[in-house]
């Protein structure tokens, strides 16, 4: 399924920010991993539907992916 992309902007606003809650980091920061994750190319990509979880769910997901990559 393909998304609507304001739908798409809404959903990465709120996995970064709660993916900076979680780990205790900038903004900033969080945009860094974010938009270099392969999570974020799932989500725009429309892969498992990904953005319709739950921003805590997703931003789980992206921690879990980077303590895989460090």
């Amino acid at each position: 399924m393909t998304a609507n992309r304001t739908l798409i902007a809404h959903k990465c606003a709120g996995v970064i920010k709660t993916f900076a809650e979680f780990a205790d980091v900038p903004l900033r920061q969080a945009f860094d991993v974010f938009y270099k994750s392969d999570l974020y190319i799932e989500i725009i990509n429309g892969i498992s539907d990904m953005h319709c979880r739950s921003d805590g769910y997703l931003a789980e997901e992206l921690q879990i992916e980077m303590k895989k990559i460090a």
